[in-house]
């Protein structure tokens, strides 16, 4: 959970209006199955290659970003994930389309709740809850910044 140094000053309403949706969809490639999550790990290369659910947990974010659409004060506050609580319930293979959905269902800022869902088709592969924090975007980055290496290569290069 974001410190409370960090916590934005957003009210609800229509800065974060209760309803809001937001979908994508995503075809799956090899780069998002199990063997690709880890691909140091020995337990996930022996695994079939279907869609991730850590990738599935992603593709869920961005359906919630998608929902938020362009905020007012983006060069002020962002969104960051607290929580997660997704049943994954069946696989995708790479080629097939995946249709992430995600609507606003409370804004209380700094918590932000989403229902949220992925289907194949008309098949449900993911379902649950995600909550963002509403953050001061400065603060954060800075934070972040503080944690970075020192000695760490540049990010372009």
């Amino acid at each position: 959970m974001p410190g409370p140094d960090m916590l934005a000053t957003a009210g609800p309403g229509e800065r974060y209006p209760v309803g809001a949706e937001g979908t994508l969809t995503f075809r799956v490639t090899e780069a998002k199955t199990v063997p690709s999550l880890y691909p140091e790990s020995e337990e996930f290369q022996a695994f079939p290659h279907v869609f991730a659910t850590g990738f599935v947990i992603g593709l869920l974010e961005w359906a919630c970003m998608r929902a938020l659409g362009e905020r007012p004060h983006a060069d002020t506050e962002m969104t960051v994930g607290a929580h997660v609580d997704v049943r994954h319930l069946a696989p995708a293979v790479p080629g097939q389309e995946v249709m992430a959905w995600a609507r606003l269902v409370v804004a209380d800022p700094p918590s932000l709740i989403f229902k949220v869902r992925a289907y194949e088709g008309d098949r449900l592969l993911a379902e649950g809850t995600h909550e963002r924090w509403v953050v001061s975007r400065p603060e954060f980055e800075a934070q972040a910044a503080q944690l970075a290496p020192t000695d760490a290569p540049p990010a372009d290069g």
